[in-house]
Protein backbone atom coordinates (compact mmCIF):
# COMPACT_ATOMS: atom_id res chain seq x y z
CA UNK A 1 0.00 0.00 0.00
CA UNK A 2 1.58 3.07 -0.95
CA UNK A 3 1.66 6.35 1.09
CA UNK A 4 -1.02 8.33 -1.10
CA UNK A 5 -3.28 5.17 -0.69
CA UNK A 6 -3.19 5.05 3.15
CA UNK A 7 -3.44 9.00 3.68
CA UNK A 8 -7.22 9.07 1.12
CA UNK A 9 -8.29 6.38 3.42
CA UNK A 10 -7.49 8.34 6.90
CA UNK A 11 -8.95 11.02 4.90
CA UNK A 12 -12.23 9.25 4.10
CA UNK A 13 -12.47 8.13 7.48
CA UNK A 14 -11.97 11.70 8.70
CA UNK A 15 -14.55 12.51 6.36
CA UNK A 16 -17.36 10.13 7.36
CA UNK A 17 -16.30 11.00 11.19
CA UNK A 18 -17.47 14.61 10.07
CA UNK A 19 -20.15 13.62 8.36
CA UNK A 20 -22.09 11.41 10.67
CA UNK A 21 -21.71 14.27 13.28
CA UNK A 22 -23.00 16.73 11.29
CA UNK A 23 -25.99 14.13 10.14
CA UNK A 24 -26.38 14.11 14.20
CA UNK A 25 -26.50 17.86 14.44
CA UNK A 26 -28.86 18.34 12.22
CA UNK A 27 -31.08 15.55 13.38
CA UNK A 28 -30.87 17.51 16.47
CA UNK A 29 -31.63 21.05 14.53
CA UNK A 30 -34.65 19.45 12.76
CA UNK A 31 -36.39 17.93 16.12
CA UNK A 32 -35.87 21.17 18.05
CA UNK A 33 -36.92 23.03 14.90
CA UNK A 34 -40.37 21.01 15.06
CA UNK A 35 -41.12 21.21 18.84
CA UNK A 36 -40.55 24.92 18.48
CA UNK A 37 -43.10 24.70 15.27
CA UNK A 38 -45.57 22.99 17.41
CA UNK A 39 -45.37 25.56 20.56
CA UNK A 40 -45.56 28.82 18.56
CA UNK A 41 -48.43 27.10 17.00
CA UNK A 42 -50.36 26.51 19.99
CA UNK A 43 -49.44 30.12 21.69
CA UNK A 44 -50.77 31.14 18.52
CA UNK A 45 -54.00 29.15 19.05
CA UNK A 46 -53.92 30.49 22.96
CA UNK A 47 -53.23 34.38 21.27
CA UNK A 48 -56.52 33.75 19.22
CA UNK A 49 -58.75 32.27 21.94
CA UNK A 50 -57.89 35.08 24.24
CA UNK A 51 -57.83 38.15 21.28
CA UNK A 52 -61.71 36.80 20.77
CA UNK A 53 -62.51 36.66 24.32
CA UNK A 54 -61.49 40.04 24.37
CA UNK A 55 -63.44 41.00 21.52
CA UNK A 56 -66.44 39.26 23.20
CA UNK A 57 -65.96 41.69 26.23
CA UNK A 58 -65.16 44.52 24.76
CA UNK A 59 -68.61 44.35 22.18
CA UNK A 60 -70.49 43.32 25.45
CA UNK A 61 -69.44 46.51 26.97
CA UNK A 62 -69.57 48.46 24.15
CA UNK A 63 -72.07 51.42 23.79
CA UNK A 64 -71.53 52.71 27.73
CA UNK A 65 -68.07 52.54 27.59
CA UNK A 66 -67.80 54.51 23.94
CA UNK A 67 -70.10 56.95 25.15
CA UNK A 68 -67.45 57.29 28.29
CA UNK A 69 -64.50 56.95 26.02
CA UNK A 70 -65.39 59.97 23.38
CA UNK A 71 -66.94 62.34 25.86
CA UNK A 72 -63.42 61.94 27.71
CA UNK A 73 -61.42 62.25 24.28
CA UNK A 74 -62.91 65.40 23.23
CA UNK A 75 -62.51 64.50 19.66
CA UNK A 76 -58.55 63.89 20.67
CA UNK A 77 -58.12 61.31 17.77
CA UNK A 78 -57.23 58.62 19.80
CA UNK A 79 -58.01 55.09 18.19
CA UNK A 80 -59.27 52.74 21.15
CA UNK A 81 -59.91 49.74 18.59
CA UNK A 82 -58.28 46.51 18.92
CA UNK A 83 -55.63 45.21 16.31
CA UNK A 84 -56.12 42.43 14.41
CA UNK A 85 -53.15 39.63 14.86
CA UNK A 86 -54.67 37.75 12.42
CA UNK A 87 -52.74 40.36 9.64
CA UNK A 88 -49.43 39.04 10.98
CA UNK A 89 -48.20 36.40 7.96
CA UNK A 90 -47.86 33.25 10.05
CA UNK A 91 -48.47 31.26 6.77
CA UNK A 92 -45.02 32.00 5.46
CA UNK A 93 -43.04 29.82 8.20
CA UNK A 94 -45.82 27.15 7.37
CA UNK A 95 -45.05 27.22 3.67
CA UNK A 96 -41.37 27.40 5.13
CA UNK A 97 -41.50 24.49 6.72
CA UNK A 98 -43.32 22.17 4.64
CA UNK A 99 -41.31 22.62 1.56
CA UNK A 100 -38.31 21.34 3.61
CA UNK A 101 -40.43 18.44 4.55
CA UNK A 102 -40.69 17.91 0.90
CA UNK A 103 -36.78 17.24 -0.12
Amino acid sequence: MSYYTSCSITNQKEMDRINSKLYLQNCYIMAENERLRKKAELLNQENQQLLSELKHRLSQAGPSNNNNNNNNNNGGGKNNSIPDLNLTNCSSSKNASSKSKKK
